[in-house]
């Protein structure tokens, strides 16, 4: 049997919101079979559950946000990412404010924490959802298209590819294909940081937003150039990044897809306009496990690979 994972002890990081600039820590808790992956508010009066659903996405400016009970938290994508990549279904996440700390603009140190902690079969059987059909949202056309699409695929493959007119990003690449039966999350996907613009900084900050942002946990550029001293972490960079983000957000689902993504200029928001999507039409997936591992797709049969 294809088994569902935790971790085997619990494990914390301390750090800054990227937009709130408030300090949180997080405390990365195992939880039983079936739990799914759940966040817990514990700095309010009375703490306040959020379990993972496409549908407990209530905002999608600048990043995924989720809430319940009138709690949210904020920037929940590059964990998401860490545990869709380690293939995690249970997981209690204790957090002190509203946002989930930017630690290095990647999910790196989440992969880190969470493989320190170890990976924990559990006596139940791991539950994906398997798309029967395609998918797709589209908005707007010309210059300003953009679409995100689900196919069936014994397995889970994305392919992103981002449209920015900008010397360091045309010179890196500005499409990504990784198939997590053949790639490694924390080789190719979980070191690429989230990136932005000297020009859009002032804005965002007056806005209140990308308060804690800085060279130590983002890509900057200027009109023609990375600024960061240590360059590049990659080869196309960005869109790795953005692939990234994609795990992260269709993780919100609540379980592993078995399904192949791709996409054109999408973000936050159109990720979870898919799921929904998705989820709005019966006919385009179904829940299934797998008795025998053999019978599981490559990426999910063995805890990912370490660093």
């Amino acid at each position: 049997m294809l088994q569902q994972r935790t971790i085997k002890t619990l494990t914390r990081a301390v750090g800054v919101g990227l937009h709130s600039g408030q300090r949180v820590e997080l405390t990365l808790r195992p939880a039983q079979a079936d739990t799914g992956i759940v966040f817990r508010r514990v700095d309010l009066p009375e703490p306040v559950d959020i379990p993972i659903t496409a549908t407990a996405v209530v905002d999608t400016r600048m990043a995924s946000t989720i809430g319940a009970g009138g709690a949210k938290v904020h920037t929940v994508e590059h964990l998401m990412s860490a545990c869709a990549g380690l293939g995690l279904d249970n997981l209690y996440i204790d957090i002190t404010a509203e946002e989930v700390p930017i630690l290095d603009g990647s999910s790196a140190s989440f992969v880190f924490l969470l493989q320190s902690a170890g990976v924990e079969l559990q006596n139940a059987p791991k539950r994906f959802i398997r798309v029967k059909r395609p998918v797709e949202v589209r908005e707007g056309e010309g210059n300003n298209l953009k679409w995100a699409r689900l196919d069936p695929y014994h397995g889970f493959k994305l392919r992103f590819e981002i449209d920015f007119a900008h010397p360091a990003v045309d010179s890196t690449g500005q499409s990504v294909e990784f198939d997590l039966g053949s790639g490694n999350y924390t080789r190719d996907i979980a070191r690429a940081r989230t990136f932005g613009f000297t020009k859009d900084v002032e804005m965002l900050r007056s806005n209140g937003l990308a308060l804690g942002g800085g060279l130590d946990n983002a890509i900057v550029m200027d009109d023609y150039k990375v600024l960061n001293s240590d360059g590049l972490r990659y080869d196309a960079e960005f869109a790795r990044h953005k692939i990234l983000d994609a795990m992260g957000d269709l993780y919100l689902v609540g379980k592993p897809l078995l399904a192949a993504y791709s996409a054109f200029r999408s973000g936050h928001a159109m990720n979870n306009l898919l799921l929904r999507e998705l989820l709005a039409h019966e006919d385009a997936w179904e829940i299934v496990t797998f008795q025998n591992e053999r019978h599981a797709p490559a990426g999910f049969a063995q805890p990912a690979r370490a660093w």
